[in-house]
């Protein structure tokens, strides 16, 4: 009897502890089970060069959301649209400028959009009119090197 009662608690409290450390890697890796409270609009960019899926989106640089999708445009098939998914609480106007940026030194992509003054704010569903596409840096040396610049 006395054995019974040590492997149950034994067995409640590896349960409590599985259950503990699933829970801090779901929090700690970021990672959404539910969804989360965000909304999604879309942005259409000449070219995306190195943005990947799950970059972050900031304005003033805080992070507000992230890329959720990136797929060529389905009318011409000559631009990218990008699926940005934003937090819920993050209030846009729907003149905001979209624009593919470069973080650091190593060169990662993320959006940075920055707010106009409009009254009209972004809704789930809304399309972002302004972007500005990422420079291709192989592009500017390349003219640089050949004489090309404008």
């Amino acid at each position: 009897m006395n054995s019974t009662k040590l492997e149950l608690t034994v067995g409640i409290f590896m349960l409590i502890g599985i259950l503990c450390l699933g829970y801090l890697s779901i929090k700690l890796g970021k990672m959404e089970l539910w969804g989360g409270n965000y909304y999604r609009v879309a942005a259409q960019f000449d070219s995306v060069s190195g943005l990947k899926q799950g970059a972050r989106i900031e304005v003033a640089g805080v992070e507000v959301g992230a890329v959720e999708r990136i797929a060529l445009e389905k009318q011409s098939g000559d631009r990218a649209e990008v699926t940005l998914k934003i937090k819920d609480g993050t209030k846009l106007p729907d003149d905001v400028i979209a624009s593919v940026r470069t973080s650091g030194i190593i060169g990662d992509k993320f959006i940075m959009l920055k707010p106009g003054g409009s009254d009209r704010l972004l809704k789930d569903g809304s399309k972002i009119r302004e972007t500005e596409s990422a420079i291709d840096i192989e592009e500017l040396v390349s003219k640089f090197i050949h004489g090309n610049v404008d």
